[in-house]
């Protein structure tokens, strides 16, 4: 297959062309310079031209706090800009994968989240997933909508890539624990993109590493496995002033993935340790 990825720069859509080299698919991979998704006629032009039967969209403004002071950026990127991809690969008649996340959810409760409950975000960049994924369903017929949460990968920034730095820096780290879900390694779920992708098992999914942890465990683990002696002090959400609100329950329900014969990631912890070994520390 030929396949269009956006976002080849970030942590997923860099795993992701690997994993389409590895498979002898064709990957085009696309960031910014190439094609500027909140242009119409960019979109239509470099997806034209590429001539692919799929797109896999892991392009966003993730930058949950910052997009509180720049909602019309993070609409016109997660929204605006999905739905130009949208328009093509209807146009077109291609399938589109359009990676969401948790945070499209109220983050309330203590119940998995299911593919298909109603979707009440709780702060700007949640919003604006969410407006994304109206596009997707408003517009493209062959679609798959995976939403992922606690990102990690090689090619970033990151909740552990930050945690050494601080346990390093410091020897002490304050982090909350009242938020539970499951990491995500984008090399595990780069590999079930690929497989989706590849079928015509459309609809919403839910992907993230099997296991829940709070960040405060998480961290915890992190330290563990890299040997590290720190202090890690578990602090409430409410103490640990964000401006953006996370959500207290990113649990998700991956019964789907397996109905629909996919194979569901590795455990978190598992991911953590090929992670740690990947990037050297």
């Amino acid at each position: 297959m030929r396949i269009l990825v956006t976002g080849v720069k970030g942590q997923l859509g860099h795993d992701v062309m690997n994993e389409l080299e590895k498979r002898g698919h064709t990957g085009i991979g696309v960031d910014i310079e190439e094609m500027d998704i909140t242009d119409p006629a960019a979109c239509e032009n470099v997806i034209k031209e590429a001539d692919v039967e799929a797109v896999i969209h892991c392009a966003a403004y993730t930058a949950v706090d910052a997009a509180e002071d720049n909602i019309e950026l993070c609409t016109r990127v997660n929204a605006y800009g999905t739905e130009n991809i949208a328009r093509v690969c209807e146009k077109l008649n291609l399938k589109m994968m359009y990676i969401s996340t948790d945070y499209v959810f109220d983050g309330t409760g203590t119940r998995a989240w299911e593919p298909d409950d109603e979707r009440h975000p709780l702060n700007a960049y949640g919003m604006s997933k969410y407006e994304g994924e109206l596009a997707v369903t408003g517009h493209v017929k062959k679609f798959f909508i995976v939403r992922i949460a606690w990102v990690f990968g090689v090619n970033g920034k990151n909740f552990i890539k930050t945690m050494l730095r601080l346990g390093k820096e410091n020897g002490a780290v304050s982090v909350v624990n009242d938020q539970i879900g499951s990491p995500t390694y984008t090399y595990d779920l780069a590999v079930l993109l690929v497989d989706m992708v590849e079928t015509e098992k459309y609809g919403f999914y839910h992907a993230t590493n099997e296991g829940l942890c709070s960040w405060y465990e998480f961290a915890q683990e992190i330290f563990r496995q890299a040997g590290m002696e720190v202090k890690v002090t578990p602090v409430s959400s409410a103490e640990f002033k964000a401006k953006a609100k996370r959500p207290s329950n990113s649990r998700m329900n991956k019964e789907k993935l397996t109905l629909n014969g996919f194979k569901r990631l590795p455990s978190w912890q598992d991911a953590l340790e090929r992670y740690l070994k990947e990037i050297g520390d």
